[in-house]
């Protein structure tokens, strides 16, 4: 069995919390951080399971960036 670690980012949106894998396309929800988490293990194994890892990118120390976009 492999193992890895993958970098993820949470937020609130409402009364959930969202937790988004950066290295795969795979995100989940919880009405907790803890759910949050739980969730998101759960769906990146369920990934992992049916893809051949290929898509799997390597992310190094991601950071929060801000930008403001001017929009019509």
């Amino acid at each position: 069995m492999e193992q890895r670690t993958f970098e993820n980012v949470m937020w609130k949106e409402g009364k959930y919390y969202v937790a988004q894998c950066l290295n795969i396309d795979v995100s989940s929800f919880g009405e907790s951080r803890e759910e949050a988490l739980v969730n998101l293990d759960e769906a990146i194994n369920l990934f992992l399971e049916d893809d051949k890892h290929e898509d799997i990118q390597n992310v190094e120390n991601p950071e929060i960036v801000h930008l403001s976009v001017k929009y019509a």
